[in-house]
């Protein structure tokens, strides 16, 4: 069966969601919403129908409509999310699910009450070198599990690092930082390697960088956060630690799993490329992965193999309400951490 489906945002929206469902075989994107780029998305990406709301589409399609989409910035995802289930319809939305817990907690209640599909855009899961660590916990390769640990470096918000002052990217209250567009990913990928309930957890969120640079000359304030840092406590004597940081000279990320036995550790410059190394005593050696079925679509976008495996799973969840698609539930439990924290907006 395929399902049609009605595209939310012209950012990620065009660069990801609408080529990934136009590639996918289970779906359909037959409309997109946007304030400002919808037309030109729509056209560039050859999907049929455009408006400027999420109001305006599903009152002039909502009965052709099987699945919304939701790519924008994170302070609309609560009231999207809740505007597509009142419609009755399968919902997926980007990470973070929101900016407060107690709006994730509402979204997460009204879906499990409407009855609808509903997914988290926690795509890094489908990487290769993620499934792979997956199965060696699972498959008791790496056992007892002890630790497991997820960080990703960049420098994006380094001081001249330089983003126009009308970006919400630099407010808290729009959701701008990086704990929302990078440590919900990390926060996700440590739980469910863990496959664990979080026992208690700590840790902060700190602003290095309270000043930020403008293009056109300047300066003007930020309060988002540009490093966040977390040690959760899970079950069975399992610990996550979870870190990202944006004002560090290289770019890495690294994914490591460690058990009384061995390790194994997955790094690369971007969680979509990563190389992995399992360490026995004194041995290590590179794991051989099993490429993405949709590795070919890399040139689109990095995360689209990715996105389209979870593509895969969300299908099913629609079509069965079973499979492995990252749920609201799961993106409730990383607003936990965030919370936890320190991270809401004010």
């Amino acid at each position: 069966m395929t399902y049609t489906v009605g595209i939310v945002g012209s950012g990620f929206g065009g660069t990801v969601h609408a080529p990934a469902y136009t590639l996918h075989p289970s779906f359909e994107p037959v409309a997109i919403c946007s304030p400002n780029r919808a037309q030109a998305i729509a056209d560039e990406r050859k999907i049929p129908h455009a408006f400027a709301s999420l109001e305006a589409m599903l009152d002039a399609m909502g009965d052709e409509l099987d699945v919304i989409s939701i790519a924008t910035p994170p302070f609309d995802h609560d009231a999207s999310v809740m505007r597509a289930i009142a419609a009755k319809k399968h919902v997926l939305c980007e990470k973070p699910l929101a900016t407060r817990l107690a709006d994730a907690e509402a979204m997460t209640a009204a879906a499990q009450a409407a009855g609808v599909a509903n997914a988290v855009a926690f795509e890094y899961r489908y990487g290769s070198a993620q499934q792979a660590l997956k199965e060696l916990i699972v498959n008791g390769h790496i056992a007892p599990l002890r630790q497991i640990e997820v960080s990703r470096f960049g420098g994006e918000m380094a001081a001249d690092f330089a983003r126009p002052r009308s970006s919400w990217w630099y407010d808290r209250a729009q959701g701008g930082g990086l704990a929302n567009a990078f440590m919900p990913h990390i926060v996700d990928l440590a739980l469910w390697l863990g496959g664990r309930p979080v026992q208690r957890a700590s840790g902060f969120i700190r602003t290095a960088n309270p000043e930020r640079k403008a293009p056109d000359g300047g300066t003007y304030p930020s309060d988002v956060a540009d490093g966040c840092f977390a040690l959760a406590e899970l079950g069975d004597a399992v610990a996550a630690r979870m870190t990202v940081d944006g004002t560090i000279s290289i770019t890495q990320s690294t994914i490591a799993i460690h058990g009384e036995n061995r390790t194994a550790v997955a790094t690369g410059s971007q969680l979509t490329n990563m190389t992995l190394f399992v360490v026995d005593g004194d041995d290590s050696s590179e794991y051989d992965l099993k490429e993405s079925p949709y590795e070919k679509y890399r040139t689109v976008y990095a995360s689209v193999p990715q996105f389209m495996s979870l593509l895969d799973d969300f299908a099913e969840r629609i079509a069965t309400g079973g499979g492995d698609c990252p749920t609201f539930a799961d993106g409730l439990a990383a607003q936990r951490i965030l919370a936890t924290i320190g991270y809401e907006a004010t």
